[in-house]
């Protein structure tokens, strides 16, 4: 009896237990069959997993857009030179972009950027520029074999002279410092060393009949102690239009120079009596030449 009894006490239990196993069991084939459906569904159609209307599966390749070279060429392009940025650097002041070449070569003229005319630094506009490193990787990432051939016409123009190639630039490490952390600061530009004298033209008059000329507007320059007087007389000309029957005269403290001498060769010989303030000064004078 009492065997009995349990066990007909059980058997509605297992039999509740096992009807719910084996709808759990059937729920669960139920399942896999509606994701093995879902899975044929979207193999037979791919474009239902993206959403697509036409069932074309895109991959990330295809969904990137092909540009042209010549649409961003305007944007790495030097207006001085026209060509592609070498050694990319960036004036402070306005933003504007140039090959290092280019725009040291036109500070030594003037100090205006070449693009917006903005003045970039009354004495020294090379203090106002920086290299912009990410521009130029930039460059050469877009223009194929770019760097390659600059790098290569950089040894040459070396091996021709009888020069040593520098060497790449080599990033320092920065020291870890326990405390409060210091601010890093980014690569200035520095003067090239070959720029080693600075000259103060002052202007002392002018002959009646020399005709009008543009005043000077910048008259502290930067220039290698290589140059001659009959180079800042060619700059004199050029930059206030001077007729060419207008002679000019350059003197430094009593000294009327000559065409051939050089800027390191008068300060060596006049000395400190001819520096002002570190500056080389030349006076100059403009006659008219007799017929």
């Amino acid at each position: 009896g009492a065997p009995s009894c349990s066990g007909s006490r059980s058997l509605p239990f297992d039999f509740e237990r096992s009807r719910s196993e084996s709808s759990g069991d059937e729920d669960d084939d139920e399942d896999d069959e509606e994701e093995e459906m879902e899975e044929e569904e979207l193999e037979a159609d791919p474009g239902a997993r993206f959403g697509t209307d036409d069932g074309e599966l895109y991959s990330d390749d295809d969904r990137e857009r092909m540009i042209n070279l010549a649409e961003l060429t305007p944007y790495i392009l030097c207006s001085i030179c026209k060509g592609y940025f070498i050694d990319a650097t960036t004036i402070t002041e306005c933003l504007h972009t140039f090959c290092k070449s280019c725009i040291v070569r036109h500070f030594y003229y003037s100090n205006r950027c070449p693009k917006c005319n903005i003045v970039v630094h009354q004495t020294q506009p090379l203090y106002n520029i920086r290299l912009d490193r990410q521009l130029q990787d930039i460059v050469y990432k877009l223009v194929v074999n770019l760097e390659e051939r600059e790098k290569k016409q950089m040894h040459d123009f070396y091996k021709e002279r009888g020069l040593e190639v520098p060497k790449p630039a080599v990033p320092q490490p920065v020291p870890v410092s326990r405390g409060r952390p210091r601010k890093v600061l980014g690569s200035v530009f520095r003067i090239p060393p070959e720029l080693d004298i600075s000259i103060l033209l002052e202007f002392i008059g002018a002959d009646k009949g020399t005709g009008n000329f543009k005043p000077l507007e910048k008259k502290f320059v930067r220039v290698s102690g290589e140059a001659t007087i009959g180079h800042v007389e060619k700059f004199l000309r050029r930059k206030m239009d001077l007729d060419p029957a207008c002679q000019v005269d350059i003197i430094c403290g009593d000294h009327l120079l000559e065409h051939y001498q050089t800027l390191r060769e008068i300060r060596q010989a006049i000395g400190e009596s001819a520096v002002q303030d570190g500056l080389l000064v030349l006076h100059y004078g403009l006659v008219v030449s007799p017929l």
